[in-house]
């Protein structure tokens, strides 16, 4: 599985999952993003998630379509 490092904002504690898969490129936008999750290819920490805004913190990790996402606090 190709891994991805994603910093969050340092102001923000969370990010959207639909954002966070369109923010590092494994969709175009955040509609395209809601209907991978809705689909049932995306997983945070090893568990299938239908939820398209839940919200994903420092720690998580999201696995989709070969790729995985560690999600790491902003400094």
């Amino acid at each position: 599985m190709q891994p991805i490092r994603f910093e969050l904002d340092a102001q923000h504690d969370h990010v959207e999952l639909n954002q966070l898969l369109k923010l590092v490129g494994l969709c175009d936008s955040g509609g395209a993003g809601k209907a991978m999750v809705a689909s049932g290819v995306v997983r945070v920490d090893g568990q299938v998630e239908l939820r398209k805004t839940c919200k994903i913190r420092a720690g998580q990790t999201v696995a989709c379509e070969g790729v995985s996402i560690e999600v790491v606090a902003g400094a």
